[in-house]
C-alpha cells in the first residue's frame, strides 16, 4: 500500500532521534564526570577533553545505528526488535574500540598505572578482553537507546495509524454526505417529470413549458455548488422559492406559500438541499390529495446557539403509517444532519393539531464556511 503525504514518515523523525541521542550521551558524559570527580581520579582536565571527544564519537556512532534501524521501519515489530538488539552489538564493539583508543593509546600520559601498562604489554589477548568488557557494558547502553527508538517508532506508527482512520472517516462521512445529497435530486426528478407527464396529458403546453423552465433555472442553481458545503439559509429559501413555483404550475389555484424568517437568521449556514424533502413531502402529502387551498410555511427562529427551522402544511390528508414511502425523505434529512452536526442536529415530525403535517429541524447556528 502507498503511503499517502498526510500519513507522514514512518518510523521516528531525524529531529526526534538526534534530541534522544543527545539527550542518552550528555548524561552518559554527566554520569561518567561524577564519578570520575568522585573516586578523584587525576588529570581531570585533560580526561574531560578526551571524555568529550569520546562523546562526539558516541554520538556519531549512536547517528549511523539509528540511519541502520531506519532501513527495518517497515518491517514488521518482531524483525525490528532483533534487528535494533542485534545491531546494537557491533556498534557497541566499534564505541569500546574508540576508547579504548583514547585513553589507551592515544598518548595514554598519567591515565594508565605502570601495572596496568606492563599487562597490556605482556599478556596475550588483554587488549582483545578489555575491549570486549567494555562493549558490554556499551552494549546495554546502546540497547537502551534502541528500546527508546523501538518505543518511539512504535507511537510514531500508532500516530500514522489514527491520522490514517481519521482521514479515512472523514473521507467516508464526506461519501455519505454527497451520497445523501445526491440522493435529493433523483426523487425530485421523478416527482417533477410526473407533474409535467400530467400537464402534457391534459394539454396544458404553455404550463408544461413554464414548468420546464422553472425545473431548469432550480437545477442550474442547486448543482452548482459542492455537495459537501453548507450554503446560507437565504439561497436555501431561495431554491425552494425556485421549487414551489415549479409546483405552482401544477397547483395554481392550491397553493399558497408563506416564508417568515427573521432577517438575522437569513446568513446562518444549513446543508445545501436540507429543506428540498421536508417541501416535497409537504407537496406530495400536503397539497396534491386534496382539492382544498393548502398553504405550506416556511418558518425560523433562534433559541440560544440553536436555529429551529419549521415546514408545515395545513392539508386535511396528512402521511399515516400506510404511507410506505412517506419516511425517505425524513430519514435523509435526519441522516444528513447527524453526519453534518452530530447529535447537535435533530429532527421532529408528525401530524399537527387539526390538519396538517409539521417537520421541525434543529441545528446549531453558525454564519461562517458558507
Amino acid at each position: 500500500m502507498t503511503d499517502l503525504p498526510e500519513d507522514g514518515d514512518r518510523g521516528v523523525a531525524p529531529p526526534i532521534a538526534l534530541y534522544s541521542i543527545l539527550g542518552f550521551w550528555f548524561f552518559y558524559a554527566l554520569l561518567v564526570s561524577l564519578r570520575a570527580a568522585i573516586v578523584g581520579f587525576e588529570s581531570q582536565g585533560e580526561m574531560a577533553v578526551r571524555r568529550i571527544i569520546v562523546t562526539v564519537i558516541g554520538i556519531i556512532v549512536t547517528w549511523i545505528l539509528y540511519l541502520a534501524l531506519r532501513r527495518f521501519d517497515a518491517k514488521p515489530l518482531s524483525i525490528r526488535i532483533v534487528a535494533a538488539f542485534s545491531l546494537a552489538a557491533p556498534f557497541a564493539l566499534a564505541m569500546a574500540a574508540a576508547n579504548y583508543y583514547i585513553f589507551n593509546v592515544y598518548d595514554p600520559g598519567n591515565f594508565i598505572s605502570e601495572g596496568e601498562m606492563m599487562k597490556m604489554t605482556k599478556e596475550q589477548g588483554y587488549l582483545l578482553v578489555s575491549i570486549v568488557e567494555d562493549a558490554l557494558s556499551r552494549y546495554f547502553f546502546l540497547a537502551a537507546w534502541a528500546g527508546l527508538y523501538l518505543a518511539l517508532s512504535y507511537a510514531s506508527e500508532a500516530h500514522r495509524t489514527e491520522r490514517r482512520a481519521a482521514r479515512l472517516e472523514k473521507a467516508a462521512q464526506q461519501a455519505e454526505l454527497r451520497s445523501l445529497r445526491y440522493q435529493v435530486n433523483p426523487h425530485f426528478l421523478f416527482n417533477t417529470l410526473n407533474s409535467l407527464s400530467t400537464l402534457v396529458m391534459r394539454n396544458r403546453p404553455d404550463e408544461a413549458e413554464q414548468m420546464i423552465m422553472s425545473l431548469s433555472n432550480f437545477y442550474r442553481t442547486s448543482l452548482t455548488g459542492d455537495p459537501l458545503d453548507d450554503v446560507p439559509l437565504e439561497e436555501e429559501v431561495h431554491l425552494q422559492k425556485l421549487y414551489l413555483d415549479i409546483e405552482a404550475v401544477r397547483f395554481p389555484d392550491r397553493l399558497h406559500t408563506v416564508i417568515d424568517i427573521p432577517p438575522a437568521l437569513m446568513s446562518a449556514c444549513v446543508p445545501g438541499l436540507i429543506l428540498q424533502p421536508l417541501v416535497e413531502n409537504a407537496i406530495k402529502y400536503g397539497v396534491s390529495r386534496t382539492s382544498s387551498p393548502v398553504e405550506i410555511r416556511i418558518t425560523a427562529r433562534e433559541d440560544g446557539g440553536l436555529m429551529h427551522i419549521a415546514v408545515t402544511d395545513d392539508g386535511d390528508n396528512p402521511p399515516s403509517l400506510s404511507d410506505s414511502g412517506s419516511g425517505i425523505g425524513l430519514a435523509n434529512v435526519r441522516d444528513r444532519l447527524t453526519a453534518r452536526f452530530g447529535e447537535s442536529g435533530r429532527i421532529a415530525y408528525g401530524p399537527r393539531e387539526g390538519d396538517g403535517f409539521s417537520v421541525l429541524l434543529t441545528l446549531p447556528i453558525i454564519r461562517r464556511g458558507c
